[in-house]
């Protein structure tokens, strides 16, 4: 207890200026990014930032906008000032970036500001510094040009806690990009210490995600376009192929804002968790629209977090429609769209062809073929064609280039399947196979093993999980909250394979798990499973672990390298690959197949030159 007791008194405008400031005005990004959000709300076509000293010397953001009347730069200071919202109503509604009227009051609180300001129908500029007195006339076209000087020095504490220029630079970069990205018909332009270093013309959502993600995603990258009830969505997805060390390339937007939302990166992350493993991080561009109605903004000091009505439902719909397009079948990337749409010849099957073709193939012993299939030729050059025998298998393998899938590749090009026919193998381990825009190398194993996986994931999902009853239940600590989950959502946890029951106020015990998971922990799977349900309001957890069951089951089935393939198992796998999700990747993530366009290998050879 203190020696002497204080009364209770109001704080003094300027201190509760200087403690919203803590909250709103982290470093020199975050006035960056609200005096981005000002510009755009006053309908800026262009807007061009200016950085001195990584902003803590001088930061300078102009725009085209409608600008501010002379009689209301004073208000434009002021703590809860605003033009955007007049009533609860309208809160509950908003639309614009900014609605709290805080951020220059803040700003102003912990440093100087200047703002230059004229309308279209001025005559000229008008001015206003929180150093000086009044307003005064300046030159200045129609707009806004906002600068802070000398960023915290009414606190210099908290300028010790900024790193270096280089690094406060980088930051302020990195919050233009966020709030850029979602608003690709304005103008931005980024000037460092004088020197022009960003320049992004108003041109087409696509072309402003490409230029936020990098160059490595320009051709790595699948679009969404959906509509799930009154979700919008529409984004770039990075490919796994092209993964990041860092989650640095992680953009998500509700209504043109920028968020770091935790429901929302969960749904990302469970989109890509059959696709992407270990510690690398997907790159994402998704841009949201929402009726403002079904989502509050108004729940951090930055506007960098939000509400939803319902989050289960976004949650679900953001996943489903971000899975979607991840795990399309490899025939429908980009890069193997065909000059024209290919169809399957119509040609007799061939003698004994009539079982799956993969079944077929890799059930037979290594090296033959099946009954009926002629060997092909030997293809010279020193590549290994499936004509020639596996080193002690005592036979050969092979197929009749004219008959059925095993068409020559060599005939029509254009019309032929994304993957395209197979030619031989490389090694033992790669496929070489032609199409319309020329070489494509498949690694088999991968390739397989991302066949096997799907297709056990779809034998178990045609009907409810198998339980497997345990002997002796397996009890562990729970907090209320959990066991309420346990009491009100035992039809979910049913569903999900998990016989879960309340022991006392305190405790629950697992009676049954997955049949798929048995020999998982208990314990450790309800509590992942019920951190999630509370989190988001669904669980992958089982589906998760299951699912890693199943790959290690899919490596160990995977065909294997140094097995010699007939040209016709070569050609299945090809088309298989063509019809299964998420075939561009195996189950660690590794690309199954790499592109070589004929210009490309022209090159190589200086053809043309």
């Amino acid at each position: 207890m203190p020696d002497t007791l204080r009364p209770i008194r109001a704080l003094p405008d300027l201190l509760v200026s200087q403690i919203a400031a803590g909250e709103v005005v982290e470093r020199p990004a975050s006035v960056v990014k609200e005096l981005l959000e000002n510009a755009l709300d006053a309908g800026a076509r262009r807007i061009e930032v200016r950085l001195e000293d990584g902003g803590m010397r001088r930061i300078a953001i102009s725009d085209d906008g409608c600008g501010i009347p002379p009689d209301e730069l004073p208000l434009a200071l002021q703590r809860h000032a605003t033009s955007k919202i007049a009533s609860l109503a309208e809160l509950e509604q908003v639309a614009t970036l900014g609605f709290r009227g805080e951020a220059l009051a803040s700003i102003a609180s912990v440093a100087r500001v200047q703002i230059t300001s004229r309308t279209a129908q001025a005559p000229h500029a008008h001015r206003i510094d929180t150093f000086e007195d009044g307003i005064a006339p300046a030159a200045g076209a129609p707009g806004t040009t906002v600068e802070v000087l000398e960023l915290y020095s009414a606190t210099p504490a908290r300028r010790k806690f900024l790193k270096s220029a280089a690094t406060e630079t980088a930051h302020c970069a990195d919050a233009l990009r966020r709030v850029a990205l979602a608003h690709p018909g304005v103008a931005f332009a980024l000037w460092v210490e004088g020197r022009q270093t960003l320049s992004w013309p108003a041109g087409t959502w696509m072309a402003r995600a490409l230029e936020g993600l990098g160059d490595d995603f320009r051709e790595a990258h699948r679009v969404v376009d959906a509509q799930a009830g009154p979700l919008q969505l529409l984004g770039l997805l990075g490919l796994p192929t092209a993964s990041r060390g860092r989650p640095d390339r992680q953009f998500v937007h509700v209504n043109g804002r920028f968020v770091r939302d935790r429901l929302l990166t969960h749904a990302a992350r469970q989109a890509y968790s059959e696709l992407l493993h270990g510690d690398r991080h997907p790159a994402y561009a998704l841009f949201l629209a929402i009726d403002p109605g079904l989502v509050d903004v108004n729940v951090h000091p930055a506007k960098t977090e939000l509400r939803f009505r319902d989050p289960q439902a976004v949650h679900r719909a953001l996943q489903q429609v971000m899975s979607e397009a991840l795990r399309a079948g490899a025939a429908e990337h980009p890069s193997l769209q065909p000059a024209r749409p290919w169809t399957a010849p119509m040609r007799p099957a061939a003698p004994g062809a009539t079982q799956s073709a993969l079944a077929l193939a890799f059930g037979a012993p290594p090296g033959t073929a099946p009954a009926g299939w002629r060997t092909a030729t030997g293809l010279p050059g020193g590549l290994a064609s499936a004509a020639e025998p596996v080193p002690g298998a005592g036979g050969a393998g092979g197929a009749d280039a004219a008959v059925g899938e095993a068409a020559s590749p060599a005939g029509d090009a254009a019309g032929s399947p994304p993957l395209g026919f197979a030619l031989a193998q490389l090694h033992g381990v790669y496929i070489l196979a032609q199409n319309a825009h020329g070489l494509v190398l498949i690694d088999m194993h991968a390739a397989h093993e991302r066949v096997v996986f799907e297709r056990l994931k779809r034998e178990l999902d045609q009907g409810p999980p198998a339980v497997q009853s345990l002997l002796i239940p397996a009890t562990f600590r729970a907090d209320p909250l959990e066991v309420r989950l346990v009491e009100e959502d035992a039809a979910t946890l049913a569903a999900l394979g998990l016989d879960l029951s309340v022991l006392s106020p305190g405790t629950l015990a697992v009676r049954g798990v997955p049949a798929a998971l048995a020999d998982a922990d208990p314990a450790s799977l309800a509590r992942s499973v019920l951190s999630e349900l509370r989190e988001v309001g669904s669980s992958r957890a089982l589906t998760e672990q299951r699912n890693e069951t199943l790959a290690t089951m899919a490596c160990h089935a995977a065909v294997r390298a140094n097995r010699r393939l007939t040209l016709q198992e070569m050609n299945a796998l090809l088309r298989e690959m063509e019809s299964t999700a998420g075939a561009d990747q195996c189950n660690h993530g590794r690309p199954t197949w790499v592109q070589v366009g004929m210009a490309e290998l022209d090159g190589w050879f200086l053809r043309g030159r």
